[in-house]
This record gives structure tokens, C-alpha cells and sequence, in this order.
């Protein structure tokens, strides 16, 4: 009979894979262990992991196996009701037995052994109304249940125990009798009824020399003299025993269907907040507070994310672990946009703005699965004109006053480093053999007669070309205690030393870099190690492994490695993560907040990331630093542009004066990176002077100019809204085909080629002129092995020139290189040029 149930279940089945290709029903059986000693924690982590499996989707059905394998009192309450009554698939947890207890039988899940009685007693062909059923047992997973299922199917139910007076009269008047007292054969055939339906529920042993085991199964009626008089009899085993696992099939196949009734594949089920613009529009930061934003374990869980892999900060903000890019690492990416911008004036364009306003549009009003991926803001942009909102008016992130959560140990990292450095250096000055051995004992410390020498201080022997830790000879402890650190090589001074270093400003960056562009803590650790932080006499790097000090700033950054999720004013979900400067740095969202986002939103999905600055500057290192490292490809590149910023550089009111600004933007993407591009106006920021004629000759010139589409957005004052001429036109672009290719092949090139590929190509210069300080730089960078790293030319964001002030699309300019830093474990060549130093971007 239970095979007739599994192929009945076979077929319900295969219904829903043709419906949903791919989908099966799954179920977890989970066996809870307890240990005598870590009993504690041991019920905790099951307890996780109970969570965990409840807000799988891949899981339809989780069994706690019982009774629990403990030597010690477990509350098996705790455990069970820990399962989620939609998953609970054994029909064990308070909630399904209180729906069962009162009669709500197509709103719970019933226990699959007094579920699998019920399919044999129907099976039977005898109907349960109104006859005289007994059960004999009271128990909380066949007794109790099985009472209950025979009560609302309209029979007259008595139920027996152990404290019964006359079990053998009561079991005399029963129609349907169902045993499942633990007993080995209590019930005796005599008592039973003639005819009965018998469902013996029973599992005993007992003795018989007969048998190998010298025992043999019995259950708990008597059966070779209750088979002469019941109607019906189930044996044991083999009776209850397969119906019991093919109810435990019918409950997961069940799950499954109720699963699949609000299940759409690759769509998250999240509800979003559409906010009703205002007039006229309030500030910011009235806007921000006149917003509730969702509970932020509500959303994470909206977009697919677990609760073991969220970290709260307060309500609105929580960190993510990596553990949730490994556990989707199989899943297919989305679509991938940047936005960017032209030439800005001071005051900006509204890039954050669109990006958010886009993702909005995208998410909220077209339903599809959307991320957006911006920046921290800087601690000095809080003070500046544009605000402290990341984002602005209806299309930012919310609630305002918590965008920052920034892990600041800058000044514990850079006094590490510098203490190294100056230990190092001032024991380095003394050559004595008794000084330099007790610095190798301080460093390298004895413990228990051995030495305990790190992995950072092996990879140091390895490049000395030390291959033993210990004993060291006195000449190879000097080689190694000594950093002989050239004081003539670096940019700023430590004067307690006279010593030549990387000055603190410049490591800082160089460190949100390496958090912006790792993929994994290993990766952090090793771009860390790289950290050039001096020279040696030999003209050798100083690294930060030299100093043995990359692994604890791994440590110090772990934390800081975790994209921090927050939303929008309509509740899309949003990454806010690193801030790299886009001047000397690379300038964007962390590569792992994009790889997370990407996975999140699934095959169909979109995520929306921005580049520093504008496209010549920011979008040619989003490429060229970020895209080489990550390994990702962006589908659709979208330019903010205004009419005042064209206005502007044409140096007149006339539109007309600056329109080759957009024609040079779509040659850069769609020539050099085989990109397909979108002009998005933001006539908002031109604080609505622009005519709808202006409006309409720019879109159609950035169109001629090769932009795929050009379409004019209100995102800042109506949010989502605004910006669905945009999203809409996204689509449309992201459905062609791709052909992305760099600018430059840092294999092949020379560092000073890369410069002038980018500073022809990108900002139209005639060449470039390389300073005596520079030319001696790439000398020595190439020297090293640093030759073939990608550049990051340091410009002004006013100009394509480096002049702020030289507006429009210059020609026949020069571009100077001033100084170069190699920020080896970011990856890239700093090149800084005339408008720019390195003092004065951390002043």
C-alpha cells in the first residue's frame, strides 16, 4: 500500500520539476547530539543550525530525529519547536499540534505515523464515521495525534494507558483499534473485536535462540492469535513501519507545493516602500527622517540572505560575512551597471543620486531583483556642499545619520608600522653580536626550547635565501634582523630617525584600496604583505611581511572586509562598502560588495555600482584596476550628464557651445571599451532652467555621438519614478551582446606606454612629460618587478587637462608626471601629475 503512495508522489513531483526545471523537495533529517561537557554549546549551535535550515529555500521539510542522543536532560520542547511549523514536516512543533488539536487539518502538518494509520485504515475500504475507535497510548508523536485525527474524522475515540482498569473490555467494544503503548504483545488476540481494523503501531524485541541475534521483532498486539479475529491487521514489521516513512514523503512533497505556491524562480519576495514626493520637497535629512526603514534582518532575509550570516549594527545596518558569497558561489550573476559621469562642476552631477534613483526604478516600480552598490562617504565630505547624504532628496540611503560604519584603525595600523620600522631600524644601526641576537630572540622568541617563527618571517628567510629557521648563523641573523633602510628613497621623513618611509596619508589609501579590491580574507592577507613601506640600500622593497606585521593587520581588518547592507527611501536594498579616493586610488564600491550583489540578484537581476569621479577618471580605473582584478564585466556603462556642466564647459549659455563633451564620453566607452553606454540628463540639477528644446537637442546629439539611448530623469525629487525611462532603457541595452576589452595589456606595455595610452585615449593629451623624479621611479619600480603593474593617474576631476580651469574637450596638451608611488599590494602604479600631490590630498 505504501508503494501506491510513493508513485502517487512520484508523479506530483514530476509535475513540478516541468513547472519549475530544476526544483526538487528537499529534506534535512537532523540527529542532535549533545556532548556531556559542551552540552551548552552544543545545543546552541544546533539551535543555529535548526535557523539556518529553516530559512533555506533549498529545504521544504527538517526532521529533529528522536529521541535525542544525549546522556543528559535535553529540553526536547526547545528542539523541536525550533523547526518552523512550515517545515515541519513530522507535525511536532506546539503550533501544528495545537492546529491538529483543535481541527484545522488543512492548516498543519499531522505526524506521519498517525497520519500513515489513518492511509491504512482508509485503505481498508472501512469508513472511520461514527465507529468506536480506541487507542491505546498517549503519546505526544502516535497516541495524542492519533486521537485527534480520529476525532475529526467523526468517530467516537476512547483512549487507554497504563493506568487503564479495563483495558481488555475497552478494547472489546473497539471498531478500529490502534496500538502504540511500547509494550511487546499486550494487547491479546481474545480481546479483540471480531472484524476490527487492527493497526498495530508497535516496535519490540524479544528474546528467540531461533534467531542469529537471539532476538526477533514483535509488536505490541499479540499477532498470531489476533489475526483469527481482526478484520484487518497490520504486521510488524513491515505494517506501519513504510507508511510511516511514505507519509514523511507526502508531508515534504506538500511543503514543497505550499513552497512553490509564492515561489518564483529567481525573484526575491520583498516588499517595497513607495514614497509619495512632497511639495514643495523638504531637505534631506527631513526626507530621511520622515522615512521608516524596514528592520534590517526582515530585508536581509527578503533578499535571500541567512541569519547566521548577518551581523546587525542597531536596526538599520548590518555587515555581511563572507560565508554567503561561498554558499551562492555556484549561482549565475547578474546584470552588471556603473554609472559614471562627464566633467563635473564643483558641485556634482548627482551620480550617487542616479545610481540609487536607478536601482529604485529598476527594483521597486519594475520588479526585478536589484542591488545597488556606492561608497561610504569620506568623513570629509560630511562637511561639504553636497551634504552628508549618501544620494539626495528621494533617492538616497536611509535612515541618513548611520551611511557611515567605518572601521577605523588607521592610527593602530600606521603606529604598528611605524614602530616596527623605527625598532627595526634604530637596533639595525648596531651591528654588535650580542644586540642583533637579542632583537632575533625578540622577534623570533623561544618557546619550550623551540623557535616560533611566523609564516611572514619564513617567506622573509625564503627571499634571503635562508631555507632553515633555526640554528641561524650570526651573519644570517644580521641579514635578517638588519632592514638596512636607504633613508634617500622614500617621500616624507620620521625625524626621531632620520628613516625614509611611506607617509601615513598615502598608506591609509593604499589600504582601503587593498579592502576595496580583495575577494577574500586570503586575498587581503597577501595584497597586505605586499604593502611597500620603505627601501632598502640594495634598492630592494620593505614590506610590510618584513616587518612581520601583515598578519595582524589582517586581523585588524577582518571586520572591515564585510559589505554593510543598509536600503533606500523605497526599501531597495543597498552595499555601502570602502572608500578609496578616485584620485589615488581606484574609487570604487568594494569588488566584493559587487561579487555578493551580483550573486544575490540572480541571472535576471541587476546590480548598480558607480565609479569615482567621472569617466575619464573614474570609470577608465573601474576598468583598467578594478574589472582586471575582479574578474567582472559590466554590462551597460550609464553617463550622468546636466545642461549646466555643458553649458559650462562650453563657455557660453548656448548648450550648443559644449556638446563634443558627451560625443568624446561615448568615443571613450563604446571605441576603447566595446561598451554599450546610456546618457541619463538629470535636469534636476540644473535647478529646473533647462528648456524642454535643450533637453531634447543634447539627447539627440549623445544619441548621433553613438550613446545607445538618452533619456532625461527626475529621480531626485520623485524617486524610482524618475528614473523609469532610465531603467527601462538599462534593459533594452543589457540584452546586447558584450565585447568589454581593456585599454592596455599590463603584460606587454611598459609603465610609461600605460601612461600615455591613457592620457592620449582618455584625456586627449598630445603626450606626456615624465619629471627626473618620475623617470628615476619607474627605474627602480621596474627594477623591483613592479613594472607591469595597471596605473592610476592622479588628475584634477575639473578638466580633461590638468589645468581646472581649461574647460570643454582641450587639445594638444601635455600631461606632466610629477611623482610616482607603487602601491604593490593594491596593484597599481600611483602616478601623480601637476595638479596634484601627495601632501596635499591629505592635508
Amino acid at each position: 500500500m505504501s508503494r501506491q503512495v510513493k508513485e502517487r508522489l512520484k508523479k506530483e513531483v514530476a509535475a513540478m520539476k516541468n513547472q519549475f526545471p530544476g526544483f526538487r523537495p528537499g529534506l534535512v533529517v537532523l540527529q542532535v547530539s549533545l556532548d556531556l561537557l559542551l552540552i551548552i554549546l552544543a545545543h546552541i549551535i544546533n539551535l543555529v543550525v535548526i535557523a539556518s535550515l529553516n530559512e533555506n529555500p533549498a529545504v521544504h521539510g527538517l526532521i529533529v530525529q528522536l529521541p535525542l542522543d544525549s546522556i543528559n536532560p535535553i529540553n526536547t520542547e526547545k528542539v523541536t519547536n525550533a523547526v518552523a511549523p512550515e517545515k515541519d514536516v513530522d507535525g511536532l512543533t506546539s503550533i501544528n499540534a495545537g492546529k491538529l488539536s483543535r481541527g484545522d487539518l488543512g492548516d498543519c502538518f499531522i505526524p506521519c505515523t498517525p497520519n500513515g494509520c489513518m492511509e491504512l485504515i482508509s485503505q481498508t475500504g472501512v469508513s472511520v464515521m461514527g465507529k468506536n475507535a480506541v487507542v491505546i497510548g498517549r503519546s505526544k508523536i502516535v497516541g495524542a495525534p492519533m486521537h485527534d485525527l480520529l476525532l475529526w474524522n467523526h468517530a467516537t475515540v476512547t483512549t487507554c494507558h497504563s493506568k487503564t482498569l479495563d483495558l481488555a473490555e475497552q478494547v472489546g467494544r473497539a471498531d478500529i483499534l490502534v496500538v502504540g503503548a511500547g509494550r511487546a504483545e499486550m494487547v491479546k488476540g481474545e480481546w479483540v473485536k471480531k472484524g476490527a481494523v487492527v493497526i498495530d503501531c508497535g516496535i519490540n524485541h524479544i528474546p528467540d535462540s531461533s534467531k542469529a541475534s537471539g532476538k526477533r521483532v514483535v509488536g505490541d498486539v499479540h499477532y498470531p492469535s489476533a489475526i483469527e479475529r481482526a478484520g484487518y491487521i497490520t504486521p510488524v514489521p513491515g505494517g506501519v513501519g513504510p507508511m510511516t516513512v511514505a507519509m514523511l514523503m507526502k508531508n515534504t512533497v506538500e511543503s514543497a507545493k505550499r513552497f512553490l505556491q509564492t515561489y518564483t524562480p529567481g525573484k526575491w519576495n520583498i516588499e517595497y516602500t513607495k514614497k509619495k514626493p512632497q511639495e514643495p520637497q523638504p531637505s534631506d535629512a527631513e526626507i530621511s527622517c520622515s522615512c521608516q526603514s524596514k528592520p534590517i534582518g526582515e530585508l536581509a532575509r527578503e533578499v535571500g540572505l541567512f541569519s547566521e550570516e548577518v551581523e546587525p549594527y542597531g536596526r538599520s545596518r548590518a555587515k555581511i560575512r563572507l560565508d554567503a558569497l561561498k554558499r551562492m558561489e555556484k549561482q549565475p550573476d547578474g546584470k552588471y551597471v556603473v554609472v559614471t559621469g562627464i566633467t563635473s562642476t564643483p558641485l556634482g552631477e548627482g551620480k550617487h543620486t542616479t545610481a540609487l534613483g536607478l536601482a529604485q526604478a529598476l527594483g521597486a516600480h519594475l520588479n526585478i531583483n536589484t542591488f545597488a552598490c556606492v561608497q561610504e562617504p569620506s568623513p570629509g565630505s560630511f562637511f561639504g556642499a553636497r551634504g552628508i547624504a549618501v544620494g539626495g532628496g528621494y533617492s538616497q540611503i536611509i535612515p541618513l545619520e548611520e551611511v557611515c560604519l567605518r572601521t577605523s584603525c588607521k592610527g593602530q595600523i600606521v603606529l604598528c608600522v611605524y614602530t616596527h620600522v623605527f625598532v627595526q631600524f634604530a637596533f639595525g644601526m648596531i651591528s654588535h653580536v650580542y644586540i642583533l641576537q637579542a632583537l632575533f630572540d625578540l622577534l623570533v622568541p623561544l618557546r619550550k626550547g623551540q623557535r616560533f617563527v611566523s609564516p611572514a618571517q619564513l617567506n622573509r628567510l625564503k627571499k634571503l635565501g635562508i631555507e632553515k629557521s633555526d640554528p641561524l648563523t650570526g651573519t644570517e641573523i644580521r641579514r635578517f634582523v638588519q632592514l638596512d633602510i636607504d633613508p634617500d628613497t622614500a617621500t616624507l621623513f620620521i625625524s626621531m630617525v632620520g628613516c625614509a618611509v611611506q607617509d601615513s596619508g598615502s598608506l591609509e589609501n593604499e589600504i582601503m584600496a587593498i579592502l576595496s579590491l580583495s575577494s577574500s580574507e586570503e586575498e587581503m592577507q597577501q595584497r597586505l604583505a605586499k604593502i611597500v613601506v620603505a627601501t632598502n640600500k640594495s634598492g630592494d622593497p620593505v614590506t610590510t611581511e618584513d616587518l612581520d606585521v601583515s598578519g595582524p593587520l589582517a586581523m585588524l581588518l577582518k571586520d572591515a572586509l564585510k559589505p554593510v547592507l543598509m536600503q533606500t527611501v523605497e526599501g531597495t536594498p543597498v552595499f555601502l562598502h570602502t572608500s578609496p579616493l578616485a584620485d589615488i586610488a581606484q574609487g570604487s564600491p568594494s569588488v566584493l560588495a559587487d561579487k555578493l550583489a551580483l550573486k544575490m540578484v540572480g541571472s535576471k537581476g541587476f546590480v548598480v555600482t558607480e565609479s569615482g569621479h567621472r569617466a575619464d577618471i573614474g570609470l577608465e580605473k573601474f576598468f583598467n584596476i578594478k574589472c582586471r582584478y575582479s574578474g567582472l564585466r559590466p554590462d551597460v556603462v550609464v553617463i550622468v550628464a546636466t545642461v549646466r556642466t555643458l553649458k559650462m564647459h562650453g563657455g557660453a549659455p548656448p548648450v550648443q557651445a559644449g556638446l563634443p563633451l558627451p560625443k568624446e564620453y561615448s568615443h571613450e566607452v563604446v571605441h576603447y571599451f566595446k561598451l554599450c553606454n546610456l546618457f541619463m540628463y538629470n535636469s534636476e540639477y540644473s535647478y529646473f532652467c533647462d528648456t524642454d528644446t535643450e533637453l531634447e537637442l543634447v539627447c539627440g546629439q549623445a544619441r548621433q555621438a553613438g550613446a545607445f539611448d538618452a533619456v532625461q530623469c527626475t529621480n531626485w525629487s520623485e524617486g524610482g519614478a524618475g528614473a523609469l525611462a532610465l531603467a527601462e532603457a538599462v534593459q533594452r541595452a543589457a540584452k546586447l551582446p558584450g565585447q568589454f576589452r581593456f585599454l592596455y595589456d599590463t603584460q606587454v606595455r611598459s609603465a610609461a606606454d600605460k601612461l600615455r595610452t591613457v592620457a592620449q585615449k582618455m584625456y586627449g593629451a598630445k603626450d606626456i612629460e615624465l619629471s627626473p623624479k618620475s623617470i628615476e621611479k619607474l627605474v627602480l619600480y621596474t627594477k623591483q618587478g613592479f613594472g607591469n603593474l595597471p596605473v592610476c593617474i592622479a588628475k584634477t576631476h575639473l578638466s580633461l587637462s590638468i589645468d581646472p580651469m581649461l574647460k570643454g574637450v582641450p587639445t594638444n596638451f601635455m600631461l606632466p608626471i610629477t611623482d610616482i608611488k607603487a602601491n604593490v599590494g593594491a596593484g597599481f602604479l600611483c602616478c601623480l601629475t601637476e595638479s596634484v600631490s601627495f601632501i596635499l590630498l591629505y592635508l
